[in-house]
């Protein structure tokens, strides 16, 4: 699995490994988890996301990882941060983080410890000003979670997506908002 590139009290984020596909097939990739990121994908679509998600943390220096429980050593989910690279946002290039939980480990606390270090990490060691999240405005339990993290609402930066049936939301944070709530 290689060594983790953040560890929390629960978890260890991992890059992503080539075994990693069938775990994401099995646990994430389900008509739930899915029901707001246009639903269930193909294996190939999955091994070309993983590739593309390898060759940016190889590239920049971070990306999105998996979530492993640090006391069962079981998968739980996979996040991190990229560049916002939809062609329709009107932001590309910002920081940008993201987050999947398998269902069974949902209302746990792990999107938010999780994706809570990817953050300290993005502004303290990658230098980001601010960081975004997008997710669909059907997504309450995303967007609950960006304002859990204190993220405010960025109306100005919402888009639409032809390939999505609702519009896609921003939410953003600034460094110093970041860490003047730490």
């Amino acid at each position: 699995m290689g060594e983790p590139v953040l560890v929390t009290e629960r978890l260890e984020l991992r890059r992503i490994a080539p075994g990693d596909i069938e775990r994401q097939l099995a646990h994430l990739n389900t008509p739930t988890v899915m029901a707001h990121l246009g639903g269930v994908k193909t294996r190939a679509a999955i091994a070309e996301k993983h590739a593309r998600a390898q060759a940016l943390f190889d590239a920049d220096g971070f990306g999105f990882m998996m979530m492993w429980e640090r006391a069962t050593g079981e998968f739980v989910g996979h996040c991190g941060m990229k560049r916002v690279d939809n062609p329709h946002a009107p932001n590309p290039g910002d920081h940008e983080i993201g987050w999947l939980v398998r269902e069974d480990r949902w209302r746990r606390g792990y999107a938010h410890e999780a994706i809570s270090a990817v953050m300290d990490w993005g502004f303290a060691v990658h230098g980001a000003p601010h960081i975004v999240a997008l997710t669909c405005e059907a997504n309450v339990g995303s967007w609950r979670l960006m304002e859990k993290l204190r993220m405010l609402r960025r109306a100005d930066l919402d888009f639409l997506d032809p390939a999505e049936p609702d519009p896609i939301i921003q939410y953003a944070i600034t460094r110093e908002q970041w860490e003047s709530q730490r």
